[in-house]
């Protein structure tokens, strides 16, 4: 392989690691945006925390997909329910959900 080969397959890796960061700080964002209410209401930090590690839930999931979807990433929507092993979202193991979450957030960034 040469040079500029390796050089080009490392930065398409490198992109690819980017738009995975992107997709887990929004994820991130997402969460913390939610908590905000909790926050307000006075509630022990411990709460708090409990709630940050909450699990993805399929409506999250679907959220993220129809609004990718409406933005006209229904074929890349419907590759990755085939990557996760469904042709319906509903089918899909929910401990897919964060890396299907994760991939389809980053549809469209690049």
């Amino acid at each position: 392989m040469s040079k500029m080969s390796e050089l080009s397959l490392a930065v398409t890796e490198l992109k690819r690691c980017g738009e995975a960061l992107i997709g887990i700080s929004e994820s991130l964002a997402a969460l913390f945006s939610g908590n905000e209410d909790v926050q307000t209401a006075d509630q022990p930090n411990a709460e708090v925390s409990a709630q940050v590690e909450k699990p993805i839930t399929l409506e999250a999931v679907r959220a993220v997909l129809a609004e990718k979807s409406r933005a006209g990433h229904t074929a890349e929507v419907r590759a990755l329910l085939e990557k996760h092993g469904a042709a319906k979202l509903s089918e899909i193991d929910p401990s897919e959900y964060p890396a299907l979450l994760a991939e389809a957030e980053v549809l469209g960034n690049g």
